[in-house]
């Protein structure tokens, strides 16, 4: 097994996630199995119970573990399906150590830091490393570990600590460590500043880690003055100082790397037995990272949420919109609204906002509600979803966005004026939306109905049923503590509004189709979870194609892309 650790410098959120996936990507079209490990230095058993301003959205893994976004960007470069051990936290491993230590498997020791904590975060990288990610259920030979954070962060020090020990019992040729550091350019200067990176370099040597590779993130490409600096003061060759600056889409940066020379420089550090050149599926990446930026038609899609300010909230929501314009040949434009903005409240406050929102809501080609908890700006996602539904608007509801597509018909169509769920109303007359019988109201973590799990299609006139390519059924990653009613269905469906797909019992509604409209899906299930760049996921697919007035043809073509 061979371990690569990436490590970040000077600032956090410099890109090591999708440094760390790029690599894993190269090495994987060399023809070797990679899997992926990220750590995340907060005490927080896992991710779930976060806000996404936090650490931006909580991605679900098929084994219903609630993981850092990155995971997502692992699923998603390598094409691989990772568990929820495949994230280490601080909380993971302390729970660890400490029902060992009450189990009495230490026999009275002091339990430490060093040597317990290390050796536990050890043991847990070697175990997961062996667990087959791939289809073929075949042991990788590469781990690619991500370390959270920056290097000198209070909380990351016993992992630093554990991988300094890890290097030597793992030898040298089976380990290598990348860091990625920032090379600022201030305005006032222009110039390229290396001093961040020098002190980020020494204060990881500090540790007892040298860096193989100096990953350099900029703004504008570095020159190689620069690199020669860095090189020197950093003491590796200037072959092992790597720049990457801020490209068009992300699938540029596995060919930056390349290009660089990176394949041989493993090929020789860590002894693999790989040819220097690429395979396909690196050219896949390449043909694909020029076609992207050759779009020249666009689509737009309003994406009606309330964690709008930071787009990292809604990763796999925009990940699986771009895969599916791009599989179509548009270039995505996704406009972000905060669905407070549509609701009246706004409008006396700030009319300018509201009308502005609007706006942007009546120029869209298609519209999306995406999931989220609690009750602010619900009233604005149910105002989208009647525009969208009224002016016949391509729309696509996802796990909230599905369940209020439920709580607006009734209100509009039934003519349940109080219909609600019961997580913003409980006592509503009308609960179209209920809390789950296996709902635990006392603890928070791990409680919903998490990870992959089947709908089967009850109707063969089902526009998503096709586009799924005719399945009798299918597997997604679902993640809700509330449901639609069972109970209240058949008033729904004598309307119009079909449930199409249900769990495998019957019982759970997970699929509606709204009949005489050019795309009105809602589902139950976050089907952006799984969806990757050459496979775009088919409730996406399906908005995209109806906001580009497509979708018909591309039915009657027998759900085949055009070339």
């Amino acid at each position: 097994m061979k371990y690569i650790l990436v490590t970040g410098g000077v600032i956090s959120g410099i890109g090591k996630g999708i440094i760390a996936s790029s690599i894993g990507t190269i090495l994987k079209s060399c023809g070797l199995r990679v899997t992926a490990i990220k750590i995340d230095p907060y005490i927080n058993i896992d991710a779930g119970t976060f806000s996404p301003y936090e650490h931006g959205e909580v991605f679900v893994l098929n084994d219903g573990g609630e993981v850092d976004l990155d995971l997502g960007n692992y699923e998603r470069f390598l094409d691989i399906n990772l568990y929820k051990d495949n994230n280490i936290t601080t909380g993971k491993i302390y729970q660890h150590v400490i029902n060992k230590e009450r189990h009495g498997d230490y026999l009275g020791k002091t339990v430490q830091v060093v040597p317990h904590i290390t050796d536990a975060v050890q043991e847990w990288v070697m175990n997961q490393a062996k667990v087959p990610v791939d289809d073929d259920k075949k042991e990788p030979q590469i781990c690619v570990i991500e370390l959270g954070g920056t290097i000198g962060d209070i909380e990351g020090m016993p992992f630093v600590e554990a991988f300094r020990q890890f290097q030597f019992k793992a030898k040298r040729e089976n380990f290598c460590n990348i860091h990625v550091s920032l090379v600022p350019q201030p305005n006032a200067t222009g110039e390229q500043k290396t001093k961040p990176t020098q002190n980020s370099v020494r204060a990881l040597r500090g540790l007892g880690l040298s860096p193989d590779l100096i990953v350099c993130r900029s703004a504008k490409p570095i020159e190689m003055a620069v690199k020669e600096k860095i090189s020197m003061f950093c003491h590796v060759e200037p072959e092992q100082v790597i720049f990457i600056h801020d490209v068009s889409s992300t699938y540029r940066v596995p060919i930056l790397l390349e290009e660089q020379g990176i394949i041989k420089y493993f090929k020789q550090r860590l002894n693999l037995p790989i040819d220097d050149q690429p395979s396909d599926l690196l050219m896949k990446w390449k043909k694909m990272a020029c076609r992207y930026e050759r779009l020249l038609k666009v689509c737009s899609i309003a994406l009606v949420g309330k964690y709008t300010k930071l787009s990292d909230c809604y990763a796999s929501v925009f990940k699986a919109l771009e895969h599916s314009a791009l599989a179509i040949n548009y270039k995505l434009d996704l406009m972000y609204i905060d669905s407070t903005e549509l609701e009246r409240s706004t409008e006396a406050e700030n009319s300018v906002k509201y009308h502005q929102a609007w706006h942007k809501l009546c120029k869209a080609d298609g519209i999306l509600v995406p999931g989220g908890f609690g009750i602010r700006g619900t009233e604005g996602k149910l105002q989208a979803i009647s525009w969208a539904r009224t002016k016949k608007k391509p729309f696509l509801g996802v796990c909230l966005g599905m369940q209020l597509a439920v709580v607006e018909f009734a209100r509009n169509c039934l003519n349940w004026e109080d219909a609600n769920s019961t997580e913003f109303d409980p006592d509503t007359k009308n609960p179209v939306v209920i809390d789950m019988p296996e709902h635990n109201p006392g603890d928070m973590g791990g409680t919903m109905r998490l990870g992959k799990r089947r709908t089967v299609f009850k109707t063969e006139n089902s526009v998503l049923k096709k586009l799924y390519g005719d399945e009798m059924f299918v597997e997604e990653r679902h993640r809700h503590r509330y449901e639609v009613n069972p109970e209240l269905t058949h008033s729904f469906e004598e309307k119009g509004l079909k449930f199409v797909g249900h769990d495998t019992e019957g019982n759970r509604m997970e699929i509606i189709e709204l009949e005489n409209h050019p795309y009105f899906v809602g589902v139950q299930f976050h089907p952006e979870f799984s969806s990757r760049p050459m496979k775009p996921s088919p409730p996406y697919l399906g908005l995209l194609l109806a906001a580009t007035g497509t979708l018909n043809a591309y039915l009657q073509r027998g759900c085949k892309l055009s070339p």
